[in-house]
């Protein structure tokens, strides 16, 4: 395995929720390596920044905004790369929404739909519609958590919609091989981003969380792209429908 192995030379690439966190990580790795990186978040402005910084490292990225939870606006940006460039070579499904924490009992209906909305019916018509465009094959990556295995307190909803997530991923991986599309999930442990500020920034939840991460750490969204990195490139060329780990050990106490 050489460095060419993860060269992304010539790759169109859409990268979800990517104008902050561990989504901006990734479309700037995915630039650094060569793709040309779509970001994309619910408001293009709020992807320029990204792009602006991509642009000054001498990568290629472009910002076009979708909002996921709208069935209108993923056949439009779809419409608009087949448009510009084509075809798709990498779709990064991490868009997610998590509008509740508390108890199961008392989720209410408004934030039961959004979340389903775009979290399980968003992941799986971008992959359809980003499927259709990987004319020649590809790699479609959908960010789950750890989650989807081991439902978190007071994030039932989310944690339903993270294990729908996983079982998508098989289900398209099955489908799509014949294609040449791979497909995989991964699997991010307690990462330091805005999405996960109402647990990393309460003191006593931060503590208790601590105790079951092997790691004893918090991740970095950086730490979380290059598991991403790995799936989309040629290194990882036989390896579809897996879910790959990137929690600090969580899983495995």
């Amino acid at each position: 395995m050489t460095q060419r192995t993860f060269d992304l030379s010539g790759k169109i690439a859409l990268v979800t929720g990517a104008s902050r966190g561990i989504g901006e990580a990734i479309a700037k790795l995915l630039a650094a390596h060569g793709a040309h990186v779509i970001v994309s978040s619910r408001k293009s402005e709020h992807c320029v920044p990204v792009v602006a910084a991509i642009q000054a490292e001498g990568g290629s990225a472009e910002a076009m905004g979708c909002h996921i939870g709208e069935l209108e606006q993923i056949d439009a940006i779809f419409k608009a790369i087949e448009t510009r460039h084509g075809r798709l070579d990498i779709l990064v499904n991490n868009a997610a929404a998590n509008p509740y924490f508390g108890p199961i009992l008392d989720t209410p209906v408004g934030a039961f739909q959004k979340t389903v909305d775009v979290n399980i019916r968003g992941y799986f018509f971008m992959s359809v519609g980003g499927a259709k465009l990987m004319k020649q094959g590809g790699a479609i990556v959908n960010v789950a958590s750890v989650n989807g295995v081991i439902a978190g307190p007071f994030q039932g909803i989310y944690s339903m919609t993270k294990a729908a997530v996983i079982s998508m991923t098989h289900a398209f991986a099955k489908e799509c091989a014949p294609m040449k599309i791979r497909v995989n999930a991964l699997l991010p442990g307690f990462t330091d981003t805005k999405f996960a500020s109402a647990l990393t920034g309460n003191p006593m939840i931060l503590e208790k969380a601590l105790e079951h991460i092997p790691l004893n750490r918090v991740a970095q969204p950086g730490e979380i792209a290059g598991a991403v990195l790995y799936l989309v490139s040629d290194a990882a060329s036989y390896t579809t429908g897996s879910c790959l780990n990137v929690d600090g050990g969580y899983l495995t106490v």
